[in-house]
């Protein structure tokens, strides 16, 4: 039932993103046969690919700490614009307290305006008016959270990949126990 075919994953999706596919082994001489391989050399390459995975894993996850940390950034940033805009034409300032610098804040008195500053990044600042400032914030809303949901499934793919490899590993190595048991056994019963 283990041919050439079936030691393949046909079906299953080979890359992503960048990210290769793991290939899951049914038949392990068979594999070795078509890859021209060892026994050791395919643990090695095996143990190398996994260690890839991991590398590739890390820097998602520092990706994804980095949009979990911008989302509610940004919600707060509307959130500020919205406040500032309700309060628009009341006559009524709005006070609060901003931070200068980590861990120090100052008090303000926001009169009516029509603008806003917004931090860009790499020591740039730009005013835009409120509108354009909430449908800037909008879109990069939109943009992080949809570059959160790729990089989610991103990281259930490589995940899957992960144990796939691992599966691959333990199946090549007890396949390599069972033949040197074998091969051990053989010479007794001659």
């Amino acid at each position: 039932m283990a041919t050439a075919s079936s030691s393949s994953s046909s079906g299953m999706v080979t890359e992503r993103r960048g990210i290769p596919g793991a290939q899951f082994v049914e038949d392990v001489q068979t594999y070795l046969t078509q890859a021209g391989l060892d026994v050791n050399s395919a643990l090695s390459f095996l143990q190398e690919r996994l260690q890839q995975y991991k590398l590739v894993e890390m820097k998602l996850q520092a990706q994804q700490r980095d949009l979990q940390a911008k989302i509610p950034d940004i919600e707060k940033c509307l959130d500020v614009v919205a406040t500032l805009q309700a309060k628009k034409g009341t006559g009524e300032a709005l006070i609060t307290d901003f931070e200068v610098s980590e861990g120090i804040y100052s008090r303000a008195s926001i009169e009516d305006t029509d603008s806003v500053c917004l931090w860009l990044g790499a020591n740039v600042m730009l005013e835009y008016s409120c509108e354009e400032a909430t449908g800037l914030l909008r879109r990069n809303l939109d943009n992080a959270k949809a570059s959160l949901e790729v990089l989610l499934a991103d990281l259930q793919f490589l995940r899957d990949q992960v144990t796939i490899t691992q599966v691959t590993i333990a199946r090549v190595y007890n396949w390599d126990v069972h033949q040197r048991r074998l091969r051990q056994a053989s010479p007794k019963d001659s």
